[in-house]
């Protein structure tokens, strides 16, 4: 789904959209009835970064971030958002986690 479509819709229907796709799919993570996964905290979502996939935990807030949605058009053209893995972020982890300390 391109970032475009999504700004088209009610701002409540694109975060949950979001949050759906963004969810670890691991099989040995604990999910409650939403299908959500219960290690990750009310008002925050996963992505995953790096040549790694390392696994961060970042506020629903920065969805609103300029900064970030730059980062989520670049998730969407190198990967795009139907996987099972969840969003992954097409750069380095120390440069998402400078910039990720700047939105805080």
């Amino acid at each position: 789904m391109a970032i475009g479509k999504l700004n088209k819709l009610p701002q409540t229907a694109v975060l949950k959209q979001i949050l759906k796709r963004c969810s670890s799919i691991g099989k040995k993570q604990a999910y409650d009835d939403q299908g959500l996964p219960v290690d990750v905290p009310k008002g925050h979502f996963a992505v995953y970064v790096g040549d790694n996939r390392t696994r961060y935990i970042v506020p629903i807030s920065f969805l609103s971030r300029p900064e970030f949605q730059t980062l989520l058009q670049q998730a969407e053209e190198e990967f795009g958002f139907s996987h099972d893995m969840g969003i992954t972020i097409p750069c380095e982890e120390e440069v998402f986690e400078a910039l990720t300390s700047t939105l805080r």
